[in-house]
């Protein structure tokens, strides 16, 4: 079983007690007018361009085998119908103008991750936040994660 992770922060503070890994599931059926995270409301893979970013280098271009992506003279601009979301552009973008939002992951995978923090839980009592979008879409993802932690002993 596999959930859509759109990103994992390491070292927060402000999630919970203590020093956490907060794990941020993809995927939100809520309309917050104050949404923090509106790269996670999207159940799907998408692909995310910050135009402010772009230094128009034309590397994402070259490395699109779908021809999808053009370059303009002040943008780049993806045909939604060509692109397989492959993330290759995405992949050499020099400058993170162009990024992919969404990862497939296990239990085992996150979990591995959230270990990885395991001594700052440990010396702060820390733990793993769960987060999103809204983890509850991916409620048996979620419920898996959080009894894996339980038996762990890493607070949730």
């Amino acid at each position: 079983m596999n959930g859509l992770i759109f990103d994992i922060k390491r070292y927060a503070i402000n999630d919970g007690p203590g020093i956490r890994i907060v794990v941020f599931f993809k995927g939100c059926n809520l309309d917050c007018t104050w949404c923090h995270n509106p790269e996670g409301v999207a159940a799907g893979i998408e692909k995310m361009y910050s135009k402010s970013k772009c230094i128009l280098c034309g590397t994402c271009v070259h490395a699109c085998t779908e021809n999808a992506i053009t370059l303009e003279t002040d943008r780049i601009v993806t045909d939604s119908l060509l692109c397989t979301l492959c993330g290759k552009c995405a992949e050499v973008c020099p400058t993170k103008a162009i990024e992919m939002s969404g990862n497939p992951m296990s239990v085992e995978e996150i979990m591995n991750e959230i270990e990885k923090d395991r001594v700052f839980f440990d010396q702060s009592g820390g733990g793993v936040t769960f987060s999103g979008g809204e983890p509850m879409i991916q409620s048996e993802m979620l419920i898996r994660l959080l009894d894996e932690c339980r038996e762990k002993g890493i607070h949730r």
